[in-house]
């Protein structure tokens, strides 16, 4: 695990883009953090660096966003709304779980371990102040 402290949105953008450049087919994100810790920031930042042009939103009302047009598509998953693992697996995220892409999920503590059959890369934001944020990630190799 690696350790990244964040200054700004655009600090916690750069570390998102430094991820998505070296993403590679299939890889599932699995992103932490409380309301307005930068979770969002993040995944604009790693579509940046999977050189999507579409501008990212939070996907808290419609579950799922797909970004195409880059060097690989972007799932970018939302289970805030979906408190149990049963509610999430009814949601339909498991083709998400080995995605055509790159797949983010954000409050992915949500799912059951055994949902997740394969390795998954944790991020996890934490607000250490009004303008830092302590970024604890699986460094992959970046």
């Amino acid at each position: 695990m690696a350790t990244f402290i964040s200054h700004s949105p655009a600090d916690t953008e750069a570390l998102g883009e430094k991820l998505g450049s070296a993403a590679q087919r299939g890889w599932v994100i699995a992103l932490s953090g409380d309301l307005g810790a930068g979770k969002t920031q993040f995944v604009r930042g790693l579509a940046r660096g999977l050189e999507i042009p579409a501008r990212v939103h939070s996907p808290t009302f419609t579950l799922v966003n797909e970004y195409g047009g880059g060097r690989l598509k972007l799932f970018h998953l939302d289970l805030y709304r979906l408190e149990t693992p049963q509610q999430i697996l009814s949601a339909g995220i498991e083709e998400f779980l080995q995605p055509d892409g790159v797949a983010v999920i954000e409050w992915a503590e949500r799912l059951a371990n055994e949902d997740v059959k394969q390795q998954i890369i944790s991020v996890r934001i934490e607000i250490a102040s009004e303008t830092e944020r302590k970024i604890v990630y699986d460094d992959s190799g970046i």
